[in-house]
This record gives C-alpha cells, structure tokens and sequence, in this order.
C-alpha cells in the first residue's frame, strides 16, 4: 500500500475524526473556549481530516458519495485561510455532532476494503 493512496488517506481521514470526538467528550462547550491546547488542537485535527479528504482521487470520492468531501474540503480551506476568525460554536456543532455519523461511513468503507462487510 503506498503511502500517498486513498486506503491510507482514508484512514489519516478516520483516526484524527476519532481523535478529535475523544478529546471533544473530555470537554464542554464552554470549557472548549477556554482551553487554548484543546481549541488548537480540535482545529488542527479537523484540518488533517480535510486536507486527506482533499487528497483523495476524485474516482475515490464518485464511488463514495455518503461522505459529504465537498463540505470537509471547505472546513479545511475555512479553518486554514480563516485561522484568525474560527467560530468556535460551530467548531464544537461539528465535532459533536457532525464528526461521529462521519466516523461511521469511514469505518463501513475501511470495513468494506478490509473483507469484513
């Protein structure tokens, strides 16, 4: 498997989404806005999600249209270009209730590659 594949961007895809839902349920939302390193590194995890999203095949991402690529690769590009203006309402939305349906699709497929769907 080379390194640069989409079995292996799929799966930098699904450990930094599971990191980031771990480290979100040590946490509230209002503790989130004031823990800098927790802030810093959700926002970081986020970006490593879009931009192996990103770098996937665009035949990869035809095949699975469950995961919402184009909106992944916009949160990315927001959090990257936009680092000065993270709205961190949205930030905790998404970890807490966009990321886990995520983690679900990636692991069916990772399951589906691997023979065990």
């Amino acid at each position: 498997m080379s390194r640069h594949s989409d079995e292996v961007r799929l799966h930098h895809m699904l450990d930094h989404a599971r990191e980031a839902i771990a480290l979100a349920q040590g946490l509230s939302r209002a503790e989130l806005g004031h823990q800098r390193i927790a802030c810093l590194a959700l926002v970081r995890l986020l970006e490593v999600v879009g931009e192996a999203a990103a770098r996937c095949s665009t035949e990869f991402q035809s095949r699975h249209p469950e995961i919402t690529w184009p909106e992944i690769i916009g949160l990315r590009n927001r959090l990257i270009h936009g680092y000065d203006k993270v709205n961190l309402d949205m930030l905790w939305e998404i970890v807490s209730h966009d990321l886990p349906p995520l983690v679900k699709s990636l692991e069916t497929i990772v399951d589906r590659q691997d023979g065990k769907a």
